[in-house]
């Protein structure tokens, strides 16, 4: 007889992909799959910016380097600490010298410890929670086209054809000091979230996620959702992580 799950433990499994596209030639996303230290990231270099590629590598190298700690405030800190560290670096770099030019990324973070989740983001990369047969976001865009919505000048359904949809709000780089949003909930066993790159989002729609990442085989969603996005034209980078949380067994 199999013994019960322990409730106060949860393991988690991941998986990942990334693709340059069918209208780009360079890959600027870069992603950070964890399931160790329960840490996921996606970063998005800045189209239109120089080295949009070197500020999202160097934003998930700096949270590739956090080491874990037995504390979960002490691990957020470290996270924002990171990002922080990571802007002041780029914005003093762009304006540095003649010819200097701007170099960021968006950014969405996940990180879990004991039951419970932190979700940080700056820009348009995306989260989303997979919880009892629905899908619903956690992030909401730092966007000119969210800002747009949020005022009621325009429809939802706009979005993606404004033709100001590109224009960022808030990311790694833009500015002196980074103002991450973050929110925290419990996990509990069965969830699966999923950080996305806008690439993703422009090719299939939030409703759409369930028929994808409803799976019991991670690898098998993600080969699903990215041969969606390539089939319907991909003309940015797609990059995403899916992270599932299992409830560990006692004897594990």
């Amino acid at each position: 007889m199999n013994a019960p799950p322990n409730l106060d433990r949860l393991r988690f499994r991941s998986a990942a992909r990334s693709h340059a596209g069918l209208r780009r030639g360079l890959n600027e996303d870069r992603l950070l799959d964890r399931p160790e230290v329960g840490l996921w990231a996606v970063a998005d270099g800045m189209g239109g910016h120089r080295s949009g590629d070197v500020a999202a590598s160097r934003v998930v190298e700096a949270l590739g380097a956090l080491d874990a700690t037995d504390s979960g405030y002490g691990r957020l800190n470290d996270l924002v600490r990171a990002v922080s560290a990571v802007n002041a670096e780029l914005f003093t770099q762009a304006s540095e010298g003649p010819g200097a030019a701007p170099s960021g990324a968006t950014v969405v973070a996940l990180l879990a410890h004991e039951r419970h989740f932190a979700c940080v983001w700056a820009g348009d990369s995306r989260a989303y929670l997979l919880r009892g047969g629905a899908v619903t976001p956690i992030t909401r865009d730092h966007s000119l086209v969210q800002s747009l919505i949020d005022d009621g000048r325009i429809d939802a359904a706009e979005r993606r054809r404004h033709p100001e949809a590109h224009i960022i709000t808030r990311a790694v780089g833009a500015a002196a000091e980074i103002d991450l949003d973050r929110r925290f909930a419990p996990i509990l066993p069965g969830d699966v979230f999923l950080l996305c790159s806008d690439g993703l989002t422009a090719c299939v729609e939030d409703d759409e996620l369930m028929d994808f990442i409803n799976r019991p085989d991670l690898d098998a969603a993600a080969e699903a959702l990215l041969a969606v996005a390539l089939e319907r034209g991909a003309p940015d980078n797609v990059s995403f992580v899916l992270v599932a949380a299992d409830a560990a067994d006692r004897m594990t």
